[in-house]
C-alpha cells in the first residue's frame, strides 16, 4: 500500500497544519527549545507523546531529562514506549500511503542494540518471517541502531528487503526487473552469483559505515514468500511464469523521531493489488507485460483507440488479486482500500487531527475516477511534519 514509483501530479491543498500537535507546542516551550533544532524536535515529540498518551503523565520531567541528556551527549535515547509511538506516528504521517487506517496495529521491533551487518541481515530475515505470518500479512517495522554524533549507523542499501534483480544483456534487453538492475550490478561486483531467471531475489546489502564496502546476504527461501500468478478465466496465464513476493518491506528510508534518526528501519504494510498489476508488472520500464497479455487475449494492438492496454491492465490486476487470494496471502483491492482511507480521514477528523495526503499517490493507478479518494481535496503536506519516514541521504 506504499507504492514507490507513482507519477507526480499537481496536488490541491486544503488546509495547513497549524493545529497539529507536532507543529504547535501544547504548552509554553521549555528551556532549550529552538524550533527545527534537535532539542526543539525532541521537546515537540515528548509533548506530543504525553498529549496523545494521557497515562504518561506530565511531560515536564521527561522534557528536562531529554534536554539534559542532549546537552551531555549530543543525542538522547527514546524509551521503548516512545519509540513504538513514534514509529506508528511516522506511518500515520505518511502522506503517500493509502493504508493508514491500521497505523495503531504496527508491530514495532525494537532492535536498537543491533548495529553490525551480520546481525542486521539476520534480523531483516526475521522481520520478513514475522510480517509474512503464514500469509496473513502483518504491518511491521524493525528499528536498528540510530545515528549518533560522529557515529553514523549502518545502512541497508536495498530499496526493499525483497526485490527482483535485473540483468541487461548485450542486446540492451532486460531479463528481470530493470528497477533492480543497479543493485544487482553492485552485488555481482561484490561476488554475488546471480541466475538468469526473471525473478531472481536480490541479496540484502548492508553497509557498516560510509565508505565501507557493503556486505551481501542471500535472502533465505523461507523468508521471501512468493505467489505464482494465475488467472481465474484464462488457463494460459500461468504459462507466462509470473510471480510476485508477498511482503513489500521498504528498507531505504530513514525513520526520524524527535530529532533522532534511524537510518535502518525497514517497514511494511501489505500490497494493494494495483502496485503489482498496474505498476510493477505493467510499466514499460519494469516488466512491461501489457502487450504480451493483450496478445494472449487476442486484442487488436494496432491502435491505442482499441484500449487494448486498458483491457490487458484490468486482466493483469484480476490475476494478481485472484492469485494472492488463492494462495491465502493478504492483499487489498483499490476500491476497498480507498473506502478504508476515507474512514481513516474521518477518524482523524474526530480526533481533531488533519490527514496529510498526496493526491497523486493516494489515487489508484487503475480506475481512479470511480474510487472515492479521487473526488476530494486533502490536507496540505507539510515536509516538516514529524515523526516521519524520510528519503535517505546518500552515504
Amino acid at each position: 500500500m506504499f507504492s514507490r514509483n507513482r507519477t507526480r501530479r499537481p496536488v490541491a491543498a486544503a488546509c495547513p497544519y497549524a493545529h497539529h500537535p507536532a507543529a504547535a507546542p501544547l504548552a509554553p516551550p521549555a528551556p532549550g527549545y529552538v524550533a527545527g533544532s534537535v532539542p526543539g524536535e525532541a521537546v515537540a515529540f515528548v509533548r506530543q507523546f504525553h498529549h496523545e498518551q494521557p497515562d504518561a503523565g506530565d511531560p515536564a520531567p521527561r522534557v528536562r531529562q531529554v534536554l539534559s541528556e542532549l546537552e551531555r551527549t549530543g543525542t538522547y535515547r527514546h524509551t521503548p514506549e516512545e519509540l513504538a509511538f513514534g514509529a506508528r506516528l511516522a506511518w500515520r504521517n505518511a502522506a503517500r500511503c493509502i493504508g493508514r487506517l491500521y497505523w495503531r496495529s504496527l508491530v514495532v521491533r525494537d532492535l536498537r542494540h543491533v548495529d553490525t551487518p551480520d546481525a542486521i541481515a539476520e534480523e531483516c530475515f526475521e522481520h520478513l518471517r514475522a510480517a509474512t505470518n503464514g500469509g496473513r500479512i502483518r504491518p511491521v517495522v524493525t528499528v536498528f541502531a540510530p545515528d549518533r554524533p560522529g557515529r553514523p549507523a549502518p545502512r541497508i542499501l536495498n530499496q526493499q528487503l525483497v526485490r527482483y534483480a535485473g540483468h541487461r544483456g548485450d542486446d540492451g534487453r532486460w531479463t528481470g526487473d530493470p528497477a533492480g538492475g543497479a543493485l544487482a550490478a553492485q552485488a555481482r561486483a561484490l561476488g554475488w552469483k546471480s541466475g538468469e531467471d526473471r525473478f531472481d531475489v536480490l541479496p540484502l546489502l548492508v553497509r557498516q559505515h560510509p565508505g565501507a564496502d557493503p556486505q551481501w546476504y542471500e535472502v533465505p527461501d523461507d523468508a521471501a514468500l512468493q505467489v505464482p500468478l494465475h488467472h481465474p478465466g484464462h488457463d494460459w496465464f500461468a504459462a507466462l511464469g509470473l510471480r510476485w513476493y508477498a511482503v513489500p518491506a521498504i528498507s531505504d528510508m530513514t525513520l526520524e523521531i524527535g530529532g533522532v534518526r534511524y537510518p535502518a528501519a525497514p517497514f511494511n504494510g501489505w500490497y494493494m493489488g494495483t502496485e503489482i498489476g498496474a505498476r510493477n508488472l505493467a510499466d514499460a520500464d519494469r516488466y512491461d507485460m501489457l502487450r504480451e497479455v493483450a496478445r494472449r487475449l487476442g486484442l487488436d494492438t494496432a491502435s491505442d483507440r482499441t484500449l487494448w492496454r486498458d483491457r490487458a491492465l484490468v486482466e493483469l490486476n484480476v490475476a494478481v488479486l485472484h492469485s494472492f487470494e488463492r494462495a491465502g496471502v493478504t492483499i487489498a483491492d483499490h476500491h476497498t482500500e480507498s473506502a478504508r482511507f476515507l474512514t481513516h480521514i474521518d477518524r482523524e477528523r474526530r480526533q481533531g487531527r488533519p490527514t496529510p495526503a498526496d493526491w497523486s499517490w493516494i489515487v489508484p493507478p487503475v480506475s481512479g475516477g470511480i474510487t472515492p479518494v479521487y473526488h476530494r481535496y486533502y490536507d496540505a503536506v507539510d515536509p516538516r511534519l514529524r515523526p516521519a519516514f524520510l528519503a535517505r541521504e546518500p552515504g
